[in-house]
């Protein structure tokens, strides 16, 4: 016994020193993880490689000044977990957070997202170059998946190319996204918004679906103004039932290499397969991304006898019966302002 109670009265202090170490320990531990790196307002934009290991991980957040403890910072993230849960991409974070506001941002995947408006009556290739600017894809990839046509079929698009489908809307994306993940997201927002009972309607007015949005992206490419496009509509239905040519200019510039903004004699003149003044019908396809007031006009259109509109040069139009009349409006609205 008295064996045993020498030992225990060495072992005491040893233990006490050990616990006391270890409580400093733990409090330098819980100090670090929750005191800002560096001085709060300097902003860096990180990005997480995709199978990037947790040193390579590191080894970016220290190149921004993130990481001011390595050996801290692995212990901070192997309390959290965070060594194989650590989600790629790109992040926004401030060198007032803490390592352990870091490691949490980084497990919950709160990634940087970028909000992109895609305006109404966009082309594929418009939608391309607007997303490539935020470095959101490569717009030769994306016009190359958006004309994917097993892609395509996956996604319900009776066609070889996914224009007139990408619903003009505001995106939250993000750079980890992959491009067919964008182009998925657009399509099922057009589906969304396309309802059964709008296809049905189409099928009653004996259009296909391709047909229906084909339309739709004619009126909104001729006018902006969401009171015209029954108008627009009513003329374009009223000049298919007759066997007439739609001639819209808009299907005579589609896809032009070298269009600024005027539309010529010669444009119209372009042998291409969807210039509505050298073709007979619709044009094979979609020539841009219709909203939705476009494709309920197209669906819906006014019950009116015109055959003719001309612009009026503030974005409205005039709309006329017969030939007569939409030559006079011709000379008064186009070719009277080309020569003031």
């Amino acid at each position: 016994m008295k064996i045993l109670s020498a030992i225990l009265k060495r072992v005491r202090p040893v233990a006490a020193l050990l616990v006391f170490a270890a409580s400093v320990g733990l409090m330098l531990f819980l100090f670090y993880a929750k005191t800002p790196v560096g001085d709060g307002g300097r902003a860096a934009t990180v990005d997480i490689p995709k199978g990037a290991g947790f040193w390579q991980i590191v080894d970016v957040l220290d190149r921004q000044g993130l990481v001011n403890n390595r050996i801290l910072f692995y212990a901070v993230a192997m309390a959290h977990g965070a060594r194989r849960s650590i989600k790629a991409g790109e992040y926004e974070m401030d060198a007032g957070m803490s390592p352990a506001e870091i490691i949490r941002k980084l497990i919950r995947g709160e990634i940087k997202t970028y909000r992109v408006t895609i305006p109404e009556d966009f082309t594929l290739k418009q939608i391309a170059e607007r997303l490539a600017a935020d470095r959101l894809v490569e717009e030769r990839i994306f016009i190359e998946v958006a004309t994917d046509p097993k892609f395509l079929a996956s996604l319900k698009i009776p066609a070889a190319s996914a224009e007139g489908y990408l619903y003009p809307e505001t995106y939250a994306l993000n750079r980890a996204m992959t491009t067919r993940e964008i182009v998925r997201i657009m399509v099922n927002q057009f589906w969304k918004q396309v309802t059964p009972e709008m296809l049905e309607r189409a099928r009653v007015l004996q259009l296909s679906t391709q047909e229906f949005v084909t339309l739709a992206s004619l009126i909104g490419k001729e006018t902006g103004y969401r009171d015209e496009k029954a108008l627009v509509s009513g003329v374009f239905h009223n000049r298919l039932k007759k066997g007439m040519r739609l001639q819209s200019d808009p299907t005579a510039i589609y896809n032009l290499r070298n269009y600024s903004s005027k539309v010529t004699r010669r444009h119209l003149d372009n042998e291409s397969p969807y210039n509505t003044y050298k073709i007979k019908g619709l044009p094979p396809g979609p020539i841009a991304n219709p909203g939705i007031d476009s494709l309920r006009a197209a669906l819906y259109p006014a019950s009116v006898n015109y055959l003719y509109f001309v612009s009026n040069n503030d974005g409205t139009h005039r709309f006329s019966m017969n030939l007569i009349a939409h030559n006079e409006a011709v000379l008064k609205y186009q070719i009277k302002r080309q020569n003031e």
